[in-house]
């Protein structure tokens, strides 16, 4: 799901902010839960609460196991309630309509993204299908922690 805008800029009198994230969350023990046949329908809905929790410009991906969300915020945002409120209604949204076991695994990984990385986030959060055709979420989520300064070698 993409919806094409500039970067998301806020000003404030003369505070200016530009605060972008790329977040990856799992289904509950990376099961493959997210059925390819409503999946886009899945994006759509996500993209749908971000615009709905007053983030910007959502670009969301994922496959059957995980998701990928890039979105803006506003300065007064909080990163760990925007993701949490999606978390909840999406879970919501899957058990109503698709799936009454669903849950999504504790936790997620949110990063920061600077204005001139946004188009390669974008492009490669709409590439995830292929993308997975010859990588396990496994190795793309400990690639994008060390990337960031995490230690990968703890269970994740």
């Amino acid at each position: 799901m993409n919806q094409r805008k500039s970067a998301t800029l806020t000003r404030i009198g003369s505070t200016f902010t530009c605060l972008h994230f790329h977040v990856v969350f799992a289904t509950r023990e990376r099961r493959a839960s997210l059925d390819q046949h409503w999946r886009s329908d899945l994006h759509r809905y996500l993209a749908g609460t971000l615009t709905g929790l007053g983030a910007a410009a959502p670009t969301v991906g994922g496959t059957g196991d995980h998701v990928h969300l890039l979105f803006g915020v506003r300065a007064t945002q909080v990163i760990s309630d925007v993701i949490r409120e999606v978390k909840k209604a999406s879970s919501i949204w899957i058990k109503s309509n698709h799936s009454a076991n669903f849950a999504w695994q504790e936790g997620y990984g949110a990063f920061s993204v600077g204005v001139n990385s946004l188009e390669a986030v974008r492009a490669y959060i709409e590439q995830q299908e292929q993308h997975h055709q010859h990588r396990e979420f496994v190795d793309e989520w400990r690639e994008i922690l060390a990337k960031h300064g995490f230690e990968t070698n703890e269970r994740l």
